[in-house]
């Protein structure tokens, strides 16, 4: 491991800092910043995402893509936590919270905002910032993208129904600017430039994708450190003035991620995914769409609601929390087998 991702939660615990203190005394550059977006995805994140994303994309090898489907396991895994199990327990933990365990100090209507924004969260699983959990895993690029775009697929038709049974509304509109911009975004667009750069680099030399991918694996990081910096710059002053509600919505959020992530992983272990599928595959339930929760949270209940600040607090958390749970899947790859192995046990089912 190189310097950058020896010490990754050192440079993204400063770049915390370093987001919230020029927030506070650059606001202005902040604000011009944050106006620079098109239906709710701020293009300047967009750039430092793809930066993250390229290197990941330039491993993908489309002859193995056509190998995932006779190991589906991790796929069904996936779908399973995120859209039968991961919304439930959300607004599970949101009531817990909010209408019992910390209802002394949190009005009822705020309590009632919280927790649509918490489900919201919940209902959005990610979409751009897996490929990077799953390339700090050394997760399967090729088994990656599949399972993101299957997600992304089964979003179009499941994010409104599930969302407006969880909130109790008939007229949830889903943004779907947002959700199509996101996926070109950060998957089409990235996915093709990789596809570009690999066909290139495969007909220069047999190590030259290699190569070129640990030259580009810094920027990788720099990339994510910026996206820091400019998320909690950004919400600099709502963290400075509101910081008991926020510790608030952040500590069921928290439990949230860690417990979808335990169940998943325990799952992942006793289907004997091999650790390359099984990181990747419990990494997208536990990580959130944020573009789109925030754009229907402002739709619904305005951009001043409890329900978009929400929404914005599971920004502020996802990287530090996730950036614990790919520790934790990189201190375990003794729990799983192999990929070869595993690869050894899908032929010997298939010759029965």
């Amino acid at each position: 491991m190189g310097l950058f991702e020896r010490y990754l939660t050192v440079w993204v615990g400063l770049g915390i800092l370093a987001g919230v203190g020029l927030g506070l005394v650059a606001q202005g550059a902040f604000q011009l910043i944050a106006g620079l977006e098109f239906a709710q995805v701020n293009m300047v994140v967009a750039v430092f995402i793809w930066v993250m994303i390229y290197p990941m994309m330039i491993q993908i090898d489309w002859h193995a893509v056509r190998d995932v489907g006779k190991k589906p396991q991790g796929l069904i895994l996936t779908l399973v936590v995120n859209w039968l199990i991961k919304p439930f327990t959300m607004a599970a933990l949101g009531v817990l919270f909010f209408h019992y365990l910390f209802a002394p100090w949190v009005d009822p209507q705020s309590a009632s905002e919280y927790i649509a924004g918490m489900i919201l969260l919940g209902v959005a699983p990610c979409t751009a910032m897996v490929f990077v959990w799953s390339q700090l895993v050394k997760g399967d690029p090729n088994y990656t993208l599949v399972q993101v775009s299957v997600n992304d697929i089964i979003m179009v038709f499941a994010f409104a129904p599930i969302a407006a049974f969880l909130l109790g509304v008939t007229n949830i509109t889903v943004p779907w600017e947002t959700l199509a911009l996101s996926t070109v975004l950060y998957v089409v667009l990235p996915l093709l430039a990789g596809m570009a750069t690999r066909h290139a680099l495969e007909r220069r030399s047999p190590t030259a994708v290699a190569d070129f991918v640990a030259r580009l694996k810094p920027w990788s990081i720099v990339g994510l450190i910026a996206t820091v910096v400019l998320l909690f710059g950004f919400q600099a002053n709502t963290i400075v003035d509101k910081p008991l509600v926020i510790a608030m919505i952040a500590v069921p959020l928290m439990v949230q991620t860690y417990g979808i992530f335990l169940i998943a992983y325990l799952a992942a272990k006793a289907l004997k995914l091999p650790h390359n599928v099984a990181g990747p595959a419990c990494l997208i339930g536990t990580s959130n769409f944020f573009e789109l929760a925030v754009a229907v949270a402002i739709s619904l209940f305005g951009l001043n609601s409890g329900a978009a600040l929400a929404t914005v607090v599971g920004v502020l958390v996802e990287v530090p929390v996730m950036l614990s749970l790919v520790a934790i899947v990189n201190r375990t790859p003794h729990w799983f087998a192999p990929a070869a192995v595993a690869a050894r046990a899908v032929m010997k089912e298939e010759t029965r």
